[in-house]
């Protein structure tokens, strides 16, 4: 039973960071060789350089992807939440974020203490948005306030991986 349970339901995506949508847009990501699902642990010094994303979809259609942190600075006291990693806007369906423009760049997950959540948002254009000004700070972006006013509605396609901060030793 548990199994048919949402895993954005479970790991509070769903809630924390978007409204329930129903996904209509296959986004893959992976950093290197690893394949981000729902809920994996990817080291922050693996994805200290953007990801590789493909999406679905056809070259008439746009997309804007957000990347963010909702667990800024702490899980237990997320008080800068939501920190925006990454913004690109107008990437043809059919592509990756290459092809759009990058309105923010990326930053890599930096999580200084308790695992966090770094989630991946797809959302599909109404039309091209061409130039929008970057938020002024990284700290407590809104994702849900950054669609309403771009007018994109619900997110087409959403992934997350989790994130802690690596040992400095490595020793065992």
């Amino acid at each position: 039973m548990a199994s048919s349970v949402d895993p954005l339901v479970v790991g509070r995506v769903i809630g924390d960071v978007v409204d329930m949508f129903v996904p209509s847009v296959n986004m893959s990501v992976s950093y290197g060789s690893k394949h981000v699902t729902n809920g994996c642990d990817i080291k922050p010094s693996i994805a200290a350089s953007g990801p590789k994303i493909s999406i679905s979809g056809h070259l008439d259609e746009l997309y804007t992807l957000v990347m963010v942190d909702p667990d800024a600075p702490s899980p237990s006291e997320p008080s800068l939440r939501e920190w925006i990693h990454w913004i690109v806007v107008d990437i043809p369906g059919g592509t990756n974020p290459n092809r759009g423009k990058e309105i923010l760049t990326y930053v890599g997950p930096r999580p200084p203490v308790g695992i966090h959540r770094f989630i991946l948002v797809l959302f599909q254009q109404k039309t091209p948005i061409g130039h929008i000004d970057h938020p002024n700070s990284r700290a407590n972006f809104n994702t849900r306030l950054f669609a309403a006013h771009l007018d994109l509605g619900l997110p087409v396609a959403t992934v997350y991986f989790n994130s802690q901060k690596e040992p400095a030793n490595r020793r065992r």
